[in-house]
């Protein structure tokens, strides 16, 4: 997962908005500036650590997949994963048919069935990581087409933004300005349909001892077929110098 820190991405998205409060709002370059700053400092302090990501898919809550990866950043600034060993499960197998025709072809569809499970519960894992960490040039585009609404609340904001990455799909960012923290995150999307596979998704923050924010928990449920998938990030040590 590209880890930015996400209380900078949110302070730089509330950049490109203006508020009430704001005596004078300041230039589209201004506003670019700033946000690009904001994520090459958060980014850069990011690249300074090493943590462990644990993926969990869940079927009916049953436990149909698991996997650990240490992730770091490489020399070319992308997350690197390497998975590690006797840390992952298995899916299941399907069960034997016994020899016979009529066995044999229902294995084959039990086998079908599972291959087609399997290839939903990636898409719905690889969504986690469409909208985990937040993309500023989405909000960005979803801001000019006029998809962008903030909504203030003493020290904390309410930034709402709709057709994100899919049509329809909404993202809803909560932001404590005082503390410089966020303080919600959840989105509601679908996987392949509106409404047959509707998807919400929630994240925890946590803190590293430099005050850099990360996705510690992300959990992603597809309510319809009674899957989750949990993705855990937690270890942050620093890499030697």
């Amino acid at each position: 997962m590209k880890h930015i820190a996400l209380a900078g991405c949110i302070v730089a998205a509330a950049t490109l908005l203006p508020t009430a409060t704001s005596a004078q709002a300041p230039s589209a370059q201004e506003r670019a500036a700033a946000l690009k700053q904001s994520l090459a400092a958060n980014q850069a302090a990011l690249h300074r650590y090493a943590w462990v990501e644990t993926t969990t898919i869940t079927v009916k809550g049953e436990v149909k997949k698991q996997e650990e990866k240490q992730c770091y950043y490489g020399a070319d600034g992308k997350v690197q994963k390497t998975p590690i060993p006797g840390a992952s499960t298995p899916q299941a197998a399907p069960p034997s048919g016994g020899g016979r025709r009529r066995g044999r072809l229902k294995e084959e569809i039990v086998e079908k069935k599972i291959g087609e499970l399997k290839d939903y519960m990636e898409r719905a894992a690889a969504l986690v990581h469409s909208y985990v960490p937040p993309d500023v040039e989405k909000i960005q585009a979803a801001q000019a087409a006029g998809h962008v609404s903030v909504q203030p609340a003493g020290n904390n904001a309410t930034l709402t933004i709709t057709d994100y990455l899919k049509p329809n799909d909404k993202l809803g960012i909560g932001f404590d300005t005082a503390a410089q923290q966020l303080t919600a995150y959840n989105v509601n999307s679908y996987v392949d349909k509106p409404k047959d596979d509707d998807v919400t998704l929630a994240v925890t923050f946590g803190r590293l001892e430099d005050g850099t924010s990360y996705p510690h928990q992300v959990l992603l449920n597809v309510v319809s077929k009674k899957i989750q998938v949990k993705v855990v990030n937690a270890g942050y040590k620093k890499n030697p110098s």
